[in-house]
């Protein structure tokens, strides 16, 4: 009588169930922020050089115009030259420049685990944008976006694990008063996430009276100054090469107040920037060297991010296109310019021209996303959540998205090759002394979330698991954790002590009752 073969005991298997599927180590895991980028290279090493030469070109001989005194004095005493009313870049200085700006700082979060390290091409998916309309998906309208809405936003980018940092994406349209929009901005969005947070003011005085409210927040003027969790997104310039004098103001107050900067360039193809792609490339970096320039007159080494943001107009209309391939391949090459001068970059993608999360939209955001990551971009902006060329946020999109760029970040780790991974011995075990099957490798068990990612909310099941499950759809699942995040996640890294103090203090907006669960 043959021994029968013991079954293993459920328990057992439970167990080793439990351990396959408990989360991993953050570097242990299938993608992880700050994953090194630029297999994607749109421009030819000749052609890099070329629009190098055009861009050394243009400072050099084009120049800016309307610079405000304090911006003249400081470029020229680092060897600009005005005249006739422009400001002029000879190449040694822009070179220079280059050469010695600063590289491979943080951009820290209000939790260090949120710490962004900007370094070489590592690579940061998250929002911006200033669209003035939320998505209403389920009638299929847009609103007029408000406070509580950016704070719900910045509640849920707070859950997200492939978004990485929030920069304000929407305008909190029933903020009447500018200084009123500024400071409450960047409340919501400080009180929302304790991800690095970026956001813009429309004045100088704004800022300096938001740096005193960092300064509590932090602890100190000196600990806010150690790891400043803000940064500026400041367009300092107004397409076609000129200044703008009040955004230039504020760049001013920002880094005399050791706020690191997003230097921001925002032509339209056609419109404000030539119609010519390679143009469009050549007037946006040159624009942006100008703003490096610029802040390392005012203080060498301040931490700048190299904002090429070139928009695409489709030339039938004039509109903006965020959605199209001539976008897509425009922001990849500014993306990949930014690591030619091997200087901290950021680029925006995934600004869907789709009015709701449909076929569109994900067409267009998975293209347009993949380029620039691909790049060799550092930040990735505008990421996750916008439809309309930014016009339109939508609280699902930034569910779905995530799901999005968890599995593009994927294609940016590539394919690792050694010898365990080209897996010989693997294939000897299964072919010759084995089942004829991986699915009990140890190979496979041990690869299972180290190797592969899976979707938060995409369905994978087979049709009947599918129809079994009440045909679950994507948007309504997407809806569900909005629900659950917005109901159930109230950050309180700003304890209600220091609140109530900071709303003595500030004219904060945003009712204390959205911040706290209901009963």
């Amino acid at each position: 009588m043959t021994e029968k073969k013991k079954r293993p005991r459920r328990g057992a298997r439970a167990a080793k169930l439990a351990e396959r599927n408990a989360p991993l180590a953050a570097e242990e895991r299938a993608v992880h922020p700050g994953m090194p980028s630029g297999r994607f290279t749109p421009l030819s090493d000749p052609d890099v050089s070329k629009v190098n030469e055009a861009v050394m070109d243009v400072l050099e001989n084009v120049g800016l115009s309307q610079a405000i005194p304090s911006c003249v004095d400081a470029i020229k005493k680092v060897g600009g030259i005005y005249k006739n009313g422009r400001l002029h870049f000879p190449r040694s200085l822009v070179e220079d420049t280059i050469a010695n700006c600063a590289r491979d700082f943080m951009l820290h979060g209000q939790s260090p685990e949120h710490d962004i390290d900007i370094s070489g091409s590592k690579l940061y998916f998250g929002t911006a944008g200033a669209a003035v309309h939320i998505v209403d998906v389920e009638n299929r309208e847009y609103r007029d976006s408000t406070l509580e809405d950016l704070y719900n936003i910045a509640r849920i980018v707070d859950n997200m694990d492939h978004i990485h940092y929030f920069q304000r994406p929407v305008v909190a349209r029933d903020m009447v008063e500018p200084d009123d929009l500024d400071f409450n901005t960047l409340y919501a969005s400080v009180s929302g996430t304790t991800k690095h947070v970026g956001t813009s003011w429309v004045l100088p005085e704004h800022v300096d009276n938001s740096l005193k409210f960092l300064h509590q927040v932090a602890g100190s003027e000196e600990a806010w100054r150690k790891r400043p969790f803000v940064s500026m997104s400041c367009c300092f310039v107004v397409p076609p090469l000129r200044f703008a004098e009040d955004a230039c103001a504020c760049l001013e107050s920002a880094v005399y107040g050791g706020m690191p900067v997003l230097l921001l360039s925002a032509g339209q193809a056609g419109a404000t920037s030539p119609a010519a792609i390679a143009g469009s490339v050549v007037q946006s970096v040159s624009e942006v060297l100008a703003g490096l320039v610029y802040v390392n007159a005012l203080k060498p080494k301040h931490p700048a991010i190299f904002g090429t943001w070139p928009f695409v107009s489709d030339l039938r209309t004039g509109s903006m296109s965020g959605g199209s391939g001539e976008q897509a391949i425009l922001m990849a090459a500014c993306g990949q310019m930014g690591r030619y001068y091997n200087l901290p970059t950021g680029i925006a993608a995934g600004m869907a021209d789709a009015k709701i999360p449909d076929a569109q939209s994900g067409y267009e955001k998975g293209y347009t996303v993949t380029l620039a990551a691909h790049s060799g971009a550092n930040m990735v902006y505008e990421s996750a959540g916008m439809h309309a060329s930014l016009l339109g946020a939508c609280l699902e999109s930034y569910i779905v998205d995530n799901d999005m760029l968890g599995a593009i970040n994927r294609t940016v780790r590539g394919i690792e090759i050694n010898d365990e991974t080209l897996s010989i011995q693997t294939m000897r075990d299964v072919c010759i002394d084995g089942p004829l099957h991986y699915l009990g490798h140890s190979q496979t068990m041990e690869l299972m979330q180290k190797e592969y990612l899976y979707p938060e909310i995409g369905d994978r099941n087979s049709p009947k698991e599918w129809y079994e499950s009440n045909r679950p759809e994507l948007l309504k699942e997407a809806r569900k954790r909005v629900d659950e995040i917005i109901n159930g996640h109230f950050p309180s890294h700003i304890n209600a002590e220091l609140d109530a103090a900071l709303r003595k203090e500030f004219n904060v907006m945003l009712p204390r009752d959205l911040m706290t669960p209901k009963p």
